[in-house]
């Protein structure tokens, strides 16, 4: 069998590290690299530090038109964008061209819950093209969504949901320290949050749509808010720097509402460096059901890794997964690869010579 051919779009902390990470498993090879700027033209292996070649081939970076081609890899990982809107295009033009996709775009990891003609238009060009699309990460798609899912597969009833996490922003890119307001000044930043342009973290309605379908609650409101986290001290994270009175984080908590009553809780505050200030960080879901559920996992698991991990492992099921939008609620239990990635491929399900 044939190993399985990646693309890798976008190159920066998640892009670079999951190509770092795919350099260390058995039967994959990276076909191909996408970027921008004065990434375009140098080997893959000169643009993502750490990353080793070893005795593969070079790969250098290209255009998408120069890279995505019919036949040319099984999946494309798109780490570009945060927002369906923006990373729509993309994901169409990699299916089109007959491969599967996975993206890091937070909202993609439950495009229904917000844009529902866009995951429609998704899932129409995947059943067309007969390739699959799925975003994913750690969170949300896994800690404050999926996670919840499977603890309820123990209840009975479940009456009341609340899913936390406290983490450090720290591995992340610049793309999220944009987004999360890193290094702003506290005006600013309540200016933005005024106008809808504070981003903050991106993904409870996601979390919570996500929550809710798998227990066939109907929403009837969604809401969530958002408070800077002022640091009292410098910090610098290797993307990221705020100076003591700037933003170094966001706090944010959203709610769920079924029948007016709210029944799912999500509390994230995150920040960068939060251990340089005492802050202990862990995920955790409780429960109000029968059996009640209470779950505590301290430290946090490692966002940056956590991602990198959730995409690399969904490979296989993706590939094997019916054509069309699929979410964490379609695909097998992620798990982690340890063998070779060929023997996870279902036999009716060939790869690209």
């Amino acid at each position: 069998m044939k190993n399985v051919k990646v693309i890798l779009w976008g190159l920066g902390a998640m892009g670079g590290g999951i190509g770092k990470m795919l350099t260390k498993k058995k039967g994959v090879d990276i076909v191909g690299a996408i970027d921008i700027g004065d990434k375009v033209g140098k080997s893959l292996y000169e643009v993502v530090p750490g990353i080793e070649r070893g005795d593969r081939e070079d790969v250098i970076v290209g255009s998408p038109e120069d890279v995505i081609k019919e036949g040319s890899a099984d999946v494309v990982i798109v780490c570009t964008n945060s927002f369906t809107k923006d990373v729509f295009d993309k994901l169409v033009f990699v299916m089109e061209r007959g491969i599967n996709v996975i993206t890091s775009a937070e909202e993609m990891a439950y495009p229904q819950a917000q844009e529902p003609e866009l995951a429609k238009k998704l899932d129409e060009c995947g059943k067309k093209n007969g390739v699959s699309v799925l975003g994913t990460g750690i969170n949300p798609g896994l800690i404050m969504d999926l996670l919840v899912v499977l603890w309820t597969g123990a209840c009975e009833t479940v009456d009341h949901i609340v899913s936390r996490r406290v983490n450090s922003l720290s591995p992340f890119g610049p793309a999220v320290m944009e987004e999360q307001g890193i290094g702003m000044e506290v005006e600013e930043f309540n200016k933005r949050k005024a106008d809808g342009t504070m981003a903050g973290h991106v993904g409870f309605a996601e979390s919570v749509g996500m929550i809710a379908d798998a227990l066939g609650w109907e929403l009837s409101d969604f809401k969530q808010d958002m408070e800077p986290i002022v640091t009292d001290v410098d910090r610098k994270s290797p993307y990221g720097f705020a100076k003591a009175g700037q933003v170094a984080g966001v706090a944010m908590k959203g709610w769920g509402y079924v029948d007016g009553e709210m029944k799912i809780e999500m509390d994230h505050p995150q920040q960068i460096e939060p251990e340089q200030v005492g802050i202990h960080t862990g995920d955790y879901v409780e429960i109000k059901g029968n059996p009640p559920v209470n779950m505590a996992n301290t430290p946090e698991i490692e966002g940056g890794i956590g991602t990198m991990a959730m995409i690399m492992n969904c490979i296989p099921h993706v590939i094997n997964a019916r054509p069309g939008l699929r979410t964490m609620l379609d695909i097998p239990v992620p798990r982690a690869i340890m063998g070779d990635m060929r023997h996870m491929i279902e036999e009716d399900c060939k790869l690209v010579k």
